[in-house]
């Protein structure tokens, strides 16, 4: 072993060592160092292959695994409740990852997830085990689909459970059941998923197993004789997980002799292979060099590789029924691969399969380069994340107050906030953002319907008069400490909430269930939450219908001129508040000219709130020292008429932080 590493380092001097040469003898120069090169990565080869583990399988035949040989499981969870932590340790019992050796969080790829303890991006992996089933010792394809939690992100974790078979709920010891807790569970339940509870984290000195297995059968109704007590930390009690998902979840139930029909489960750009799709081969099989076509796009494609992850990619050739691995066809953006799309052989006729829909952006924002001139980098940096992001909708606008920019669509707020902050990270973008806008529907006399992504674009002129508008709701469920309910539903009804449920999980801790307008909780609903409750609260909310309401365009104006960047969309009732905060706000971050500058907040040509930043004055008076008073008069005067001139021609700059301060409106 040490003389196959001596030998590839002396190799690679070699290999590295300069050598002038003249154009005679370019030829043998070159085939020489190509000689060199392939004895390098034999070398390499035969060494990295020497020093792997023993559980390591540098060639897998699929064929030996049929399909009640494979299990196809996700692990769904709180956040911070331990799931990425119990993927690791999964990935180490199976040998698929070198104990020690992986970094933590394993399949949480982004710098972004890592920092908030989220799942963004879908992974996948592929592990092998050994088990005693049936009274002979089998060895499993395991299949771990770790899924995003956020409800933002929904539309993907159904389609990735929809490519499983069962869930491991993993619920922590001293916090038990939270809001996101509830909302996966019901996503894994209506996919009909076999649900193995995990009580997780039981080494903690709060932890308290019994309270938790008696809330899961209060809120859930599962038996709490099924429930695994670990600690993904420690190790203890992961030993029965793989058996547990070996014996209770059931194999996929796919047919082998039938059509390749496969489910798309996400993907993601490779500057050099392009679109790399993660599949679920529902019926059928999938071989290298096979033609492909996409029920939703109609596009097909050549598949020129094939293969799982374990965890990295691994080309086997190969993908059989139940079986989930990569695909690399040709794609050249991810917007040709939709998630939830159904993938079947060229010239071949298949039912899709259910559930496939467009992605549907529920917030929208502007996005504008802080510098003006930076808007081809922001544009570039766009198109570079929008590759590994394809559920964004990106459309050029332009604003007369921030110059060029782009208007966003997001799935919702979590969305827009790790958008924003993988183009800080990862693309050094600095950019304005808009106040975050929801989509709303507004009906006119003449009985047409206009849909309002930005509120700069609906007409403030009176002619055309606004008979009804609707706006997009919300379902909210908010778990919270009891002693915390009166303040809670105080905040929930200042948002214009309407109550839905209220019950009491246990003697600690209550439930409530509120019908929100999404334009309430876009901006500061969490944070407020989170303050009055003292960071005990759990928060989570899915779309629910469009209600009618009695909204109103809010426009800010500087010297008689609206700013289209600010607008903003209320309620009626609320309009006179938050204008009077917009220009307070404006006031103090606006920087004071030679001239008087004017704040309005307006409803079409009501003017309701009103700030002034006073001019700066040069004391035109300091040279009288006496004299007759029209002389001061006019000096005075002359000074009054200069300021007219440059208020007429004179431009505001409206800095980042008015910006900022305005999202925390609302």
């Amino acid at each position: 072993m040490s003389s196959l590493y001596r030998a590839s380092k002396a190799l690679k001097l070699c290999r590295a060592t300069p050598t002038s040469f003249s154009n005679n003898n370019y030829t043998s120069r070159l085939s020489s160092t190509c000689y060199l090169d392939s004895i390098l990565e034999w070398t390499q080869s035969a060494f990295f292959a020497t020093h792997s583990s023993h559980n390591a399988k540098p060639t897998i035949d699929l064929c030996q695994y049929s399909s009640d040989k494979i299990r196809n499981f996700s692990i769904i969870a709180h956040v911070d409740h331990g799931k990425s932590t119990l993927a690791d340790r999964l990935l180490e019992l199976t040998g698929t990852i070198r104990k020690g050796h992986g970094q933590p969080q394993y399949l949480d790829k982004l710098q972004v997830e890592r920092e908030r303890g989220i799942t963004v991006k879908a992974q996948t992996a592929t592990m092998f085990h050994k088990h005693s089933f049936l009274g002979t010792e089998t060895e499993f394809l395991m299949n771990l689909i770790d899924t995003p939690g956020h409800v933002d992100f929904s539309y993907e974790v159904s389609r990735s459970l929809a490519a499983c078979q069962g869930a491991l709920l993993v619920v922590d010891a001293a916090q038990g059941v939270q809001a996101q807790t509830v909302a996966n569970f019901y996503l894994a339940f209506e996919s009909n998923l076999t649900i193995i509870p995990v009580i997780n984290k039981i080494d903690q000195p709060t932890a308290d197993p019994d309270r938790i297995k008696a809330q899961l059968k209060s809120m859930f109704d599962l038996d709490p004789s099924e429930a695994l007590l670990t600690s993904a930390k420690t190790g203890q009690g992961l030993e029965q997980v793989l058996p547990a998902v070996i014996e209770r979840i059931p194999p996929p139930p796919g047919k082998s002799n039938s059509l390749l029909r496969m489910l798309l489960l996400d993907s993601y750009y490779d500057e050099y292979k392009g679109v790399i799709c993660h599949v679920a081969v529902v019926d059928g099989a999938l071989q290298k060099g096979e033609k492909i076509s996409s029920a939703a796009t109609g596009q097909s494609y050549e598949v020129l590789d094939v293969g799982i992850m374990h965890p990295e990619l691994i080309p086997t050739g190969v993908l059989l029924t139940g079986q989930v691995g990569y695909i690399v066809s040709g794609m050249r953006s991810t917007k040709e691969a939709r998630v939830g799309d159904t993938l079947y052989h060229t010239r071949s006729t298949v039912e899709p399969l259910p559930g496939f829909k467009p992605a549907k952006h529920m917030v929208f924002s502007g996005l504008y380069p802080a510098d003006g001139s930076d808007f081809e980098a922001l544009n570039h940096a766009i198109e570079r994340l929008t590759c590994n992001d394809a559920s964004v909708s990106v459309t050029k606008e332009s604003s007369s107050a921030l110059g060029l920019g782009f208007r966003c669509g997001f799935l919702g707020l979590l969305h827009m906030d790790v958008f924003h902050q993988r183009l800080e990270q990862e693309h050094g973008a600095h950019v304005i953002s808009t106040v975050p806008t929801v989509p709303y529907i507004f009906e006119y006399a003449d009985g047409s319907k206009k849909h309002i992504h930005n509120p700069a674009t609906l007409p403030s002129n009176p002619k055309q008069r606004v008979t009804a508008c609707w706006e997009p709701t919300v379902t909210a469920t908010i778990i919270i400490p009891s002693e915390y309910v009166g303040s809670v539903i105080t905040l929930c009804s200042e948002r214009r909430g309407e109550q839905l449920e209220h019950s009491f999980i246990d003697s600690q801790r209550a439930f409530m269930k509120y019908r929100l307008p999404l334009r309430e909780i876009v901006v500061d609903f969490y944070n407020e939450l989170k303050s009055i409750t003292s960071g005990y609260a759990s928060f989570d909310y899915e779309d629910a219908d469009y209600q009618d309401s009695d909204l109103v365009k809010l426009d800010i104006l500087l010297n008689g001129q609206p700013v289209d960047a600010m607008a903003t969309i209320v309620h009626r009732l609320k309009a006179q508040r938050v204008g009077r905060e917009l220009v307070e706000k404006l006031k103090k971050y606006i920087d004071r000219q030679m001239f008087e500058i004017t704040i309005q907040a307006a409803i079409g040509s009501k003017v309701i709130a009103r700030e002034t930043v006073s001019a700066m004055r040069k004391n035109v008076l300091a040279k009288c020292y006496g004299g007759d008073v029209t002389r001061k008069r006019k000096l005075l005067e002359k000074q009054k008429e200069g300021k007219k001139r440059m208020k007429r021609i004179g431009s505001v700059d409206i800095p980042q932080e008015a910006f900022h301060e305005l999202l925390k409106v609302s």
